[in-house]
């Protein structure tokens, strides 16, 4: 995925991360995926009570997370306290404005909420699979 300049910089509720935070952000959502996929077959495999298939949202939900955050270029943590970095690991610069850390806050949310919709909707269907 090649950033341009343009994009490469700070975008209230919509990016807060640079090309190295992006890069680890798809590392991670890669390792979630293979890690719910992983869970997933075990639980077909070894034919997993129902009651324990529930705990598939955690992973399911992580898996969205972390997607989410490579594919759109804003970290959930980061929205939550107001800060953005498109620099070095680890440092971080805080939003300044109200306005913006609100709009931050808001994308942060959202993203959590499609996360644990796509998590309880896939334990669910696991849940009712035979």
């Amino acid at each position: 995925m090649r950033i341009s300049k343009e994009e490469n910089r700070y975008i209230p509720g919509t990016c807060n991360i640079g090309p190295k935070e992006i890069q680890m952000r798809k590392k991670a959502s890669i390792a979630a995926g293979i890690f719910c996929a992983a869970a997933m077959a075990f639980v077909l495999l070894f034919d997993v009570d129902k009651y324990w298939r529930l705990l598939l949202f955690f992973p399911a939900s992580g898996f969205a997370v972390t997607f989410q955050q490579w594919y759109n270029k804003f970290c959930v943590a980061f929205g939550m306290k107001g800060v953005f970095n498109f620099g070095e690991m680890g440092k971080t610069f805080s939003v300044e404005q109200q306005e913006n850390f609100k709009q931050d806050r808001i994308r942060a949310w959202k993203m959590i909420v499609f996360g644990v919709v796509f998590g309880l909707v896939t334990a669910l269907v696991f849940f009712f699979l035979p």
